[in-house]
């Protein structure tokens, strides 16, 4: 079974916005979150920021071992890094990292934020090739999905628009996934932040954090995307440390099946301590659905 919680960082007990890859040569599974301070002694929410991202490594999905953190800094300071997202480039052999990125460290939430782009042979060691563009100086939270006919979508945050999730395009002529161009809003009724796509079932779904739980979002065609009128992780689950709301979650699809991996802010007398939860996500009647207290295996291939 699986355990709870999933994954809790041993260096600050901060592990937030997670999200999983089975890596290509070894078969292994690797975690990689924003690495949060929580238990600094710190002013306001200067925990959230100076963050590096933190890496784990599991042989079957359900037992996560810490490995340590990623060296992305590219100029002078202390930096922030957040909410990574890695996709596997099957034409060139590589993995891609766009991670949302600001200069410096914060006590209250504010500076501004790009998408910075890392590409790599081994999950471990990134080359920086700069970052990407599309006329905001307040974007974060990407997800990426490769297009039915080649090339790649993105799905953001854009804070100067309302904190609507909003979306581009990477052509597949672009061999090392720079040119994007912006295409619009793809869920702009309500804040969000935390985007993540994936087809389950004959459907492309969206999930968002909008700080009730997730929003689910459904489509046919990756680009026209309408609501369910229920979120999913809105209510406490009683498994140790996954009390409150689930929080920018990552889905792994895997042998037909999907997994939401998310974070809690499991303790209301220390907020800053979170942990990283996993639950497994069906189709019922058409809508997305997350039983968090349900127990499962996840049945992923182990590598010994």
């Amino acid at each position: 079974m699986i355990p709870a919680p999933l994954y809790k960082d041993p260096i600050f007990n901060g592990a937030a916005d997670p999200m999983v890859i089975r890596k290509e040569s070894n078969g292994l599974y690797y975690m990689f979150y924003t690495q949060r301070r929580a238990n600094q002694q710190v002013e306001g929410v200067s925990y959230c920021y100076g963050c590096a991202i933190g890496v784990a490594e599991s042989k079957n999905g359900s037992d996560w071992h810490y490995r340590g953190a990623l060296d992305l800094e590219f100029e002078f300071g202390q930096n922030t890094f957040w909410a990574p997202e890695i996709v596997y480039d099957r034409k060139n052999g590589r993995y891609h990292m766009f991670v949302s990125y600001i200069q410096g460290v914060y006590i209250n939430w504010g500076g501004d934020s790009r998408i910075e782009h890392y590409v790599s042979d081994d999950l471990f060691h990134w080359e920086h090739l700069g970052w990407v563009s599309f006329g905001s100086a307040r974007i974060i939270d990407p997800c990426l999905a490769p297009l039915p006919d080649g090339g790649w979508r993105m799905w953001y945050k854009d804070e100067r628009q309302n904190s609507a999730t909003c979306y581009a395009d990477c052509p597949a002529s672009s061999a090392d996934l720079s040119a994007w161009e912006y295409r619009g809003i793809a869920a702009g009724d309500t804040p969000q932040e935390g985007p993540n796509v994936f087809f389950l079932e004959g459907s492309w779904w969206m999930i968002a954090d909008v700080w009730d739980g997730l929003a689910v979002y459904r489509s046919d065609d990756m680009e026209h995307f309408t609501r369910q009128a229920e979120n999913i992780l809105r209510e406490s689950g009683t498994r140790r440390d996954d009390q409150g709301r689930g929080a920018h979650a990552d889905v792994f699809v895997t042998g037909g099946r999907a997994f939401a991996v998310y974070f809690t802010h499991p303790d209301p007398a220390y907020h800053p301590r979170s942990a990283v939860q996993m639950a497994e996500l069906k189709v019922e009647d058409g809508k997305l659905t997350c039983d968090r207290n349900a127990p499962f295996d996840t049945e992923w291939e182990e590598r010994k």
